[in-house]
């Protein structure tokens, strides 16, 4: 039998000081795929929306859209507000990877995040989302086909179509990809009342759609409470990076947060002390939350609409 050998506390402590000074190591990609689609960790690539509204020029690149690639697949998390975005988008995958794509996941319903699926059927993909997802795209589908190609122009819009999931999360739900599994982990209502929060096991990779903002004001289309209280939840989780919905390709927890939580707390101050007073929901879009406009892009666009949505929520506390 081996003796373990013994080390001295001298050559200890050597050891210990050399490990403190020795830098923090953060990963570097070994390469940058295509149209603007960077590896932010080993195996997981986000592409930066732009800070906008849908436009001919932008084509509907606003929202951050991922993609992770296993040993047997790839699985794509939200595809860009349009087919030709999406069709970018896979071409960015092929410059990586030609390991056939498995799932097109959508972490909510909005334009932005979905148009883009279009795409990918070509690759035959089970297409994922929250229970919830199916029954709001069919809600809402005629008026986000007629408000997108307006927007967008019908050339720039034309190919994009509403996909509805073919595997719909009501559980926690994993997803193999072969050495790397998807935890997708359905929300109750936040953001809109079909959010989903994908986790990637190998890497602690949060990507959490449009449960987190940053840059881009938030914009509020299910409930200010349930937001609220699903953000005091995901500030006690750990994870090594967060992908964003909007914002850069990724942040920290709890500290990528706290800028929303203190927008939407705001506002919720505002609409309930303004309720309590007596006001109208005309006086309060006045100036509930103003004292944010400041710290958000694309403000003067979502802002009444959030106050709105608040006040009609709040009122009946």
């Amino acid at each position: 039998m081996c003796t373990p050998k013994l080390i001295s506390r001298q050559t200890f402590l050597k050891a210990s000081l050399a490990l403190a000074a020795t830098p923090l190591l953060r990963y570097v990609p070994a390469h940058a795929a295509a149209a603007d689609v960077s590896e932010v960790a080993p195996g997981v690539f986000v592409h930066q929306g732009r800070y906008e509204v849908q436009s001919p020029e932008n084509r509907g690149d606003m929202a951050n859209a991922s993609f992770v690639v296993g040993s047997e697949g790839v699985a794509v998390i939200d595809t860009s507000g349009s087919a030709v975005m999406g069709r970018e988008l896979r071409d960015a995958i092929r410059a990586v990877t030609n390991k056939p794509i498995k799932y097109v996941i959508n972490t909510h319903m909005h334009p932005d995040h979905v148009f883009g699926n279009a795409a990918f059927v070509q690759d035959n993909p089970t297409f994922v989302g929250h229970y919830k997802l199916a029954r709001a795209l069919g809600t809402r589908s005629q008026g986000y086909i007629t408000a997108n190609k307006q927007m967008l122009g019908e050339a720039t819009f034309k190919g994009s179509e509403i996909i509805l999931p073919t595997l719909s999360i009501k559980e926690p739900t994993t997803l193999d990809l072969g050495d790397r599994t998807l935890l997708l982990e359905p929300q109750p209502t936040a953001h809109t009342d079909n959010d989903l929060i994908v986790t990637d096991s190998k890497t602690n990779t949060l990507f959490l759609g449009d449960l987190l903002f940053s840059v881009h004001v938030p914009t509020i289309d299910g409930s200010i409470k349930g937001w609220l209280a699903l953000l005091d939840e995901m500030g006690k989780r750990k994870a090594a990076r967060v992908v964003p919905g909007h914002g850069p390709q990724t942040m920290e927890l709890p500290e990528a947060l706290e800028p929303e939580q203190r927008y939407l707390a705001t506002i919720a101050a505002d609409v309930r002390r303004q309720i309590a007073e007596g006001k109208t929901l005309a006086e309060a879009t006045k100036t509930a939350g103003f004292s944010e406009k400041d710290a958000w892009k694309l403000f003067d666009q979502y802002h009444v609409r959030n106050v709105t949505a608040a006040f009609a929520e709040l009122e009946w506390e």
